[in-house]
């Protein structure tokens, strides 16, 4: 009984122990308790966003614009204006829309346009709820923005009323009038309203319109590889325009197809069939298509509006009721499209284009996109990057790397010899088949010679070569030797804004043609323009400036872009031609003068333009041996001269660029000296702290050693010379000087010379001079006198008495005068003899005087034949003082030098 309670007893205090064991754990583990608290602020924090949310969608739903009906129904036209921001610019309206009720849609259109846009259309209340989900879900691993979920219901309601900015409030406000929308209209209605106003292409508005366009038929007639097509191309009208983008717009098509494949909408089979139709066969042929506006001024810029509007970061599209602030400068684009149809073409089917660009700002002007050019019914040249653009390419790639991170100067030399690719073995060629030897990189350029070019790339290296182009937007992806001569395809739009950076100190710019875009509302702006940036050193861009000036120059020789010069325009510019290879020049049954491309880019401070000429079947040839090869520089002469002003600024050479006389050929390249040859001096420029510090000494020489100990012995009417000389490798030059008259009597090694001919009464000074091929000695000078004869004297005193004295005196006085100066003549002549030797320093009298007599020494002045004789032939040119080194040249000026490359490099 006993042993019973204190088994109980027991139990009841162990069970007490266990309590309290529990609780001490419990107490001991906060986590329980912490995820509770966690839990609850979560809660709390849902609850108290749900009610901010709801609240903020409450206020921006109350300022959400009225529904009007008329806006549903109708797409708003955007509004354009040129670069003066006042004058506006007629083109895209929705006059000719086709408008289509909804009982007239397919159902297979309908079907596509539903799997691919809204696929649960008829389904949600405005907004679907699923598709949401997935919008947010990419948009939390993407960013805000990253997708949409718009259904057609909303695209109407952002189409209609709203701005085009993604935010909460625009959000809001769409999901809000979309919900509104489905309360009013039928679901029917709606797709109609989508159906009829969503923007295809261009000025193209609705369905039924892009049907007529692209295929010259209703709706009811589209096949379902044409339904698909139109279907997906609301998403980027001008980027699946099918004329435009044919395999942009196939791929679409593809995806369409799948699309209504995957939500059951036709069978795998028709999916598969359609996929296979080429998009090109039941499109419109383009002799037949229909022009888009009236008024085709514009067209092409403004086709480049609309392309550059939907490659922008955002949601714009032009049926949103846009005001679009444009570059176009009417009356640049009037002048190019005068251009483009003069006479300055030589037959009707060569065809060109061009684009003028802003220097200062790189916004497109004017283009020219082909002549008679009436929208994207024809081919866009100017946009086009199918062409290789030549020797235009050689300051791009070659030059300006060298001068900013080789710090070159303008007169840095190279040796333009026989050469060959490194990689290949491949001999290259200059367009003469010449070679010029030395030269500045300046001469090199305007003459634009093939091997100096591809030497320069090879020190600048491809990799920086390649960093330099795609800072002034020329992105290449291989770099070959062959590209230095212009193996490389871009637009003239590219090359306008690329050399535009040369002509604005360093400073790119990227083309563009919309500047600013005002939203419906007439508040909210966005400025799109691209921001500057400085793409190269302002000093690099004015040497390459400086020389490309050259290029131009009427007077300078061997320049090949001479045709585009115009009178008191301060102008830069370069030449390119793409010629044959040797293989196509043999298939196609041409010779050497064929050219497939001929190019001119050139610049002020004003504009930038950039022209390229050349055949659509690349088979007929430019031939580069007649006028033909000058249609792109004429063309560029013609606007140029009439956009530009008489006031146009001319290029200011900035701080970091000094200007020093070199000689050409020294290398290091040093200062020219006193005595360097006018025909190798050259005025160059230099980046300020690269400029030579060193005076060439090649040409300096030191004087020789005057003769010594000159002396004169006189006997009779002869006068013997001699004098003393150590250096026994020269020749002595012996002059004479009497009456004023200077005359070299001998030239020869030896130390001694005889005169003969001395007049009595007369001064003679003998001169002595060291020479050797390259030099000459100062002077060392003595005078001979001889005594006047004796008849002088009596003369003076027969006439003196008759006027003064008795005749009684006079024969007495006569007698011993006529006979004293007989007997003192020899005792004249012994001091004559003896004065040279002793009074040598008399030899200085004539040395201050004569040595600007002795031409040959005055080399600084007025170099003599003898210095050039001895000179070696070098090629050079500089600004201050350039040469033609042989008539042979003068073929290069036909604006074709250097411009050869491969097609088969392209």
């Amino acid at each position: 009984m006993s042993d019973k309670q204190i088994s109980r007893e027991e139990r009841r205090k162990a069970i007490e122990r266990q309590k309290k064991t529990n609780n001490k754990k419990k107490k001991k583990s906060p986590a329980v308790t912490w995820i509770k608290r966690i839990v609850l602020a979560i809660v709390a924090i849902g609850i108290a966003g749900f009610v901010f949310g709801a609240s903020l969608f409450v206020f921006y739903a109350s300022s959400a614009p009225e529904i009007d009906e008329e806006l549903l129904r109708d797409p708003i036209s955007p509004t354009f204006y040129a670069a003066d921001g006042e004058t506006e610019i007629p083109y895209i309206t929705a006059e000719n829309r086709e408008y289509v009720n909804y009982e007239d849609i397919p159902k297979s259109m309908e079907a596509a346009i539903l799997a691919t846009e809204d696929n649960r259309f008829y389904e949600h209340s405005g907004i679907d709820v699923i598709r949401l989900g997935g919008a947010v879900i990419a948009n939390i691993t993407g960013g805000f923005g990253s997708q949409g979920a718009s259904t057609i219901t909303q695209q109407v309601i952002k189409n209609s009323f709203l701005t085009n900015d993604k935010t909460l409030k625009r959000k809001a406000q769409e999901a809000y009038l979309a919900f509104k929308l489905e309360q009013e209209y039928e679901k029917e209605e709606i797709f109609e309203m989508y159906f009829n106003k969503i923007l295809m292409s261009g000025n193209i508005y609705g369905f039924g319109t892009a049907s007529e366009y692209f295929y010259g038929k209703p709706l009811s007639e589209l096949t379902l590889s044409e339904t698909a097509l139109l279907a997906g191309m609301p998403q980027s009208p001008n980027g699946y325009n099918p004329f435009k983008n044919p395999e942009r717009a196939e791929e679409r098509r593809n995806v369409v197809l799948s699309l209504m494949d995957q939500h059951e909408k036709i069978s795998t089979e028709e999916k598969e069939q359609a996929q296979a139709v080429p998009v090109a066969d039941s499109l419109v042929p383009e002799g037949e298509r229909q022009q888009q506006t009236p008024n085709v001024e514009y067209t092409v810029f403004m086709e480049m509006v609309e392309d550059e509007l939907e490659a922008l970061e955002g949601d714009y599209s032009l049926d949103e009721g846009l005001t679009i602030y444009t570059t176009l400068e009417p009356y640049v684009q009037t002048k190019v499209n005068e251009a483009m149809a003069s006479d300055l073409f030589f037959d009707d089917t060569v065809q060109s284009a061009m684009t003028v660009v802003d220097t200062k700002t790189g916004g497109i002007s004017a283009v020219g996109a082909a002549r008679e050019y009436t929208g994207d019914v024809r081919h866009n040249y100017a946009t086009a990057k199918d062409r290789a653009v030549g020797s235009t390419i050689k300051p791009l790639l070659d030059y300006g790397p060298a001068i900013e991170y080789l710090d070159w100067s303008t007169g840095q030399t190279v040796v333009d010899e026989p050469y060959s690719y490194e990689d290949n073995d491949q001999e290259i060629r200059n367009v003469d088949g010449e070679f010029l030897g030395t030269m500045t990189i300046r001469e090199a350029l305007y003459r634009s010679r093939n091997i100096p070019a591809v030497k320069t790339l090879q020190e600048v290296d491809t990799e920086n070569a390649g960093e330099f182009m795609s800072k002034i937007g020329l992105n290449m992806e291989n770099i070959y030797e062959s590209t230095a001569l212009g193996a490389a395809n871009f637009s003239t739009v590219e090359m306008a804004g690329a050399y535009a950076t040369f002509g604005n100190q360093g400073e790119f710019n990227k083309p563009h043609t919309i500047k600013k875009i005002v939203f419906r509302d007439g508040s909210t702006e966005q400025v799109v323009a691209p921001e500057p940036v400085q793409a190269m050193k302002d000093s690099t861009a004015f040497m390459v400036t400086d020389m490309l000036r050259d290029v131009v120059d009427l007077n300078v020789p061997g320049a090949t872009g001479k045709e585009v010069a115009i009178n008191g325009l301060d102008m830069a510019g370069k030449t390119g031609t793409t010629n044959y290879s040797a293989e196509k020049l043999e298939e196609f049954g041409l010779d050497s003068s064929s050219a497939l491309d001929v190019w001119f880019a050139g610049y002020t401070t004003d504009y930038s333009i950039s022209v390229w000429s050349g055949y659509p079947d690349r088979k007929t040839p430019i031939d580069t041996a007649s006028n033909e090869r000058l249609l792109s520089q004429r063309l560029f002469k013609n606007v140029m001269s009439e956009i530009s002003s008489p006031e146009t600024a001319r290029f200011e050479q900035p701080e970091s660029v000094t200007e020093q006389v070199v000689e050409v050929g020294s290398e290091p390249l040093k200062l020219a000296s006193a005595f360097t040859p006018y025909s190798l001096r050259s005025s160059e420029l230099f980046a300020r702290g690269t400029e030579p510090n060193s005076v060439s000494q090649r040409y300096i020489v030191e004087d020789l050693d005057t003769p010594t100990r000159l002396r004169a012995t006189v006997e009779g009417d002869s006068a013997e010379l001699s004098w003393n000389y150590s250096d026994n490798d020269v020749s002595f030059e012996v002059s004479v000087e009497v009456d004023g008259s200077r005359t070299v009597l001998n030239t020869s090694s030896s130390q001694s010379y005889t005169f003969n001919g001395l007049e009595e009464g007369k001064s003679y000074t003998f001169r002595v001079v060291a020479v050797n091929s390259t030099q000459r000695s100062d002077p060392a000078s003595t005078v001979v006198e001889v005594a006047a004869a004796p008849e002088e004297p009596e003369e003076e005193p027969a006439e003196e008495p008759v006027e003064e004295e008795p005749v009684e005196e006079e024969p007495v006085e006569e007698e011993p005068v006529e006979e004293e100066p007989v007997e003192e003549e020899p005792v004249e002549e012994e001091p004559v003899e003896e004065e040279p030797v002793e009074e040598e320093p008399v030899e200085e009298e004539p040395v201050e005087e004569e040595p600007a007599e002795d031409a040959p020494i005055d080399v600084p002045e007025d170099p003599t034949e003898e210095e050039e004789n001895v000179t070696p032939s070098v090629n050079s040119s500089g600004k201050s003082n350039r040469n033609e080194n042989d008539d042979g040249n003068s073929s290069n000026d036909n604006g074709q030098n250097g411009d050869s490359i491969n097609e088969d490099n392209n």
